[in-house]
């Protein structure tokens, strides 16, 4: 007769299952505090405390029919101490009456094949995984946790929300502070894109607003093209209404104005012009002669 997991072991085992569990459900800490987990937990050891009770009144009756010889055999294992009795029994041999009892009628070069009991670690370890992988299958497919796209649009929202708090509190860049970066050109093509692109065409070639690829400029308030680009996209053109005063208006931030500003800056400067018999709109203004910028 073997002797059982003490019930001192199978608690925290039955307590480290279930916080995985819960934490795979929660993915945080706050449920140890919840009475939910707390409830469960009780409950569960109350089971252990059940299920070994049971155990060893199913024992009592095993000991019964045991010879005297087992019997003295199955107490003197009982006093040794649990860990040390799994520590033993990992580097026992069997007997020969042992292995004469499991042995299978059959083998291979001399080899024979015993019916060895798979130990209890190993097929906790395979039902726990297969609990395991029907819990998470089920959750993927009838809740909302594991599936990417839900997390995805959690994860998205969330930094949306945060990125909208800090450009609400940051100090946004203004004509006299806003400089020039490379990193910036990116993000001022898409600003571009999504408000410029209908005027002054796809690259800046030009269209119902004049070529910003050129070297000529109808307004030129400042000394160089990236403050005059800033100037332009914050207050508008005084010489056509439609160039609204989109800083003003508060319909981009002045990170967007600056980066807005760097991606003119890149395609006027950095990049060759387009021409009109590539597609871009003829010149207008004067030539311009533009301090550097960097």
């Amino acid at each position: 007769m073997k002797r059982r997991t003490p019930v001192y072991i199978n608690i925290p085992i039955v307590l480290g299952l279930l916080i995985i569990v819960f934490y795979m459900f929660s993915q945080s800490s706050d449920f140890l505090s919840s009475k939910f987990f707390l409830g469960t937990a009780l409950i569960s050891i109350v089971v252990v405390f059940i299920q070994g009770a049971i155990g060893d009144l199913i024992e009592n009756e095993k000991f019964k029919k045991l010879t005297d010889t087992e019997k003295a055999t199955y107490i003197s294992d009982k006093k040794v101490p649990y860990f040390q009795y799994l520590w033993n029994g990992a580097f026992k041999s069997q007997s020969e009456k042992e292995e004469k009892d499991i042995l299978i009628d059959h083998g291979f070069d001399g080899i024979m094949e015993l019916d060895n009991q798979l130990p209890k670690w190993w097929l906790g370890l395979f039902y726990f995984g297969v609990a395991y992988c029907i819990l998470y299958v089920s959750s993927y497919f009838l809740t909302d946790f594991a599936h990417p796209y839900k997390e995805y649009e959690q994860e998205y929202r969330e930094q949306t929300a945060a990125i909208n708090e800090y450009m609400s509190t940051v100090t946004q860049p203004t004509l006299e502070t806003a400089v020039f970066s490379e990193d910036n050109v990116e993000a001022g093509k898409a600003v571009f894109e999504t408000n410029c692109v209908s005027c002054h065409g796809e690259g800046g070639k030009g269209g119902i607003g004049p070529n910003l690829t050129d070297n000529f400029w109808i307004n030129q308030p400042e000394k160089t093209l990236y403050k005059t680009v800033f100037w332009m996209v914050e207050n508008g053109s005084p010489n056509n209404p439609t160039m609204q005063a989109w800083g003003k208006n508060g319909v981009v931030s002045g990170f967007d104005m600056q980066n807005v500003a760097a991606y003119v800056y890149h395609i006027n400067q950095e990049q060759a012009p387009i021409t009109p018999a590539q597609g871009g709109a003829a010149p207008q203004g004067t030539e311009a002669h533009w301090e550097k910028t960097k």
